[in-house]
């Protein structure tokens, strides 16, 4: 294969162009995955509409919660479906070896560092690639496991980051494409789950499933929130303080209500992203004893743990993902950046 066909972000908010990029010839540790699917993430949002850079020159290539089949390189490998985790660090830096590999300042992700996954192949180191056991491919298509990428392990690791106990009152603020699993996570981990956010359709498709309690917080100002949320911890008989806070919307509103429900000996967690800035008053960390948690991707060695979760039934993945024609990514892009999308958009090469 000499070239591979792609989707590639030339400009800040202009459409991506399809086009070919070269097909760079693999060294010893790196193997090329025909891409199954790619799952649309905020962070690509970020890129490609809000601003920020890549640390890849553009053209680039975007997608980094990828799913595929390895077809070249490390023989072991060939023929086998993977996930390929977002962040792949270095393994031998001062991080890596004190157990933070996720924020390895060498780490590789892919769509930043390196051509992405909307594209028919992407090339990839191997030493970190989470192999789908048959079991979990007789419940789920390859494409829509492109989600455990990031959309699944990213609040997997907050939930260990956390500390969540059986019992704990965990609040999880927006219920999108990462925080729909978060709840779901919050759950599995023993938690008593309420869910905020202003979308009815979301808040619904949760309860569906049975996860926890919901509030429409979209009517509602951060007083008339607190009390709410007060109730909701008294009747579900969770605990009054200690409380686990999950803010996963990405957005100003949400992250200034998180820390105002921060309480006594709360652990509030910061896994949405947004480019603005809000005014705090951090002597309430002091002052409650509490703890503030900020997190980025997922280890690669916990991938493992996440697919024994989805092969166990634990974490559903179907109700809150939706696969589309790569070919649509200019349209789904515009609607998910408009909040047009209820699922988890996961886009399929067509080439």
């Amino acid at each position: 294969m000499n070239t591979i066909k792609a989707w590639q972000m030339v400009a800040k908010s202009q459409p991506f162009e399809l086009g070919t990029i070269p097909a760079q010839k693999l060294e010893k540790d790196e193997v090329l995955v025909e891409v199954a699917g790619c799952g649309v993430c905020h962070t690509d949002l970020s890129f490609w509409h809000y601003g920020v850079p890549t640390r890849h020159e553009i053209p680039l290539v975007l997608g980094h919660e990828i799913s595929g089949t390895v077809v070249a390189g490390v023989s072991d490998l060939i023929g086998k479906p993977v996930i390929i985790p977002a962040v792949m660090p270095c393994g031998g830096c001062d991080l890596c070896e004190t157990g933070r590999s996720n924020i390895c300042q060498k780490q590789q992700m892919p769509g930043n560092d390196f051509h992405g996954g909307f594209a028919s192949h992407t090339v990839v180191p191997a030493q970190y690639l989470a192999e789908v056991p048959v079991s979990v491919l007789s419940k789920h298509s390859l494409p829509e496991l492109a989600v455990i990428a990031d959309a699944i392990s990213t609040p997997y690791q907050v939930m260990l980051k956390s500390g969540i106990q059986e019992g704990d009152f965990a609040i999880i603020i927006g219920v999108g494409g990462v925080g729909i699993y978060g709840a779901q996570l919050a759950s599995v981990f023993g938690g008593k789950v309420l869910a905020l956010d202003i979308s009815q359709e979301k808040l619904d498709q949760l309860g569906q499933i049975g996860i926890g309690q919901t509030l429409n917080i979209s009517d509602m100002g951060i007083r008339e929130i607190k009390k709410a949320v007060k109730e909701k911890c008294q009747e579900m008989g969770a605990p009054p303080n200690r409380w686990k806070i999950y803010e996963m919307s990405g957005t100003r509103a949400g992250q200034e209500l998180a820390f105002a429900l921060m309480g006594i000996a709360s652990t509030l967690s910061i896994v949405g992203f947004t480019m603005d800035k809000l005014e705090v008053r951090l002597s309430n960390l002091m002052a409650f004893d509490a703890t503030l948690i900020g997190t980025w991707g997922c280890k690669p060695e916990l991938y493992n743990n996440v697919l024994g979760l989805v092969d166990e039934g634990k974490i559903e993945i179907k109700p809150f993902t939706e696969t589309f024609p790569m070919s649509q990514i200019n349209e789904i892009f515009k609607k998910t950046l408009e909040h047009q999308l209820s699922r988890r958009s996961v886009m399929i090469p067509d080439f």
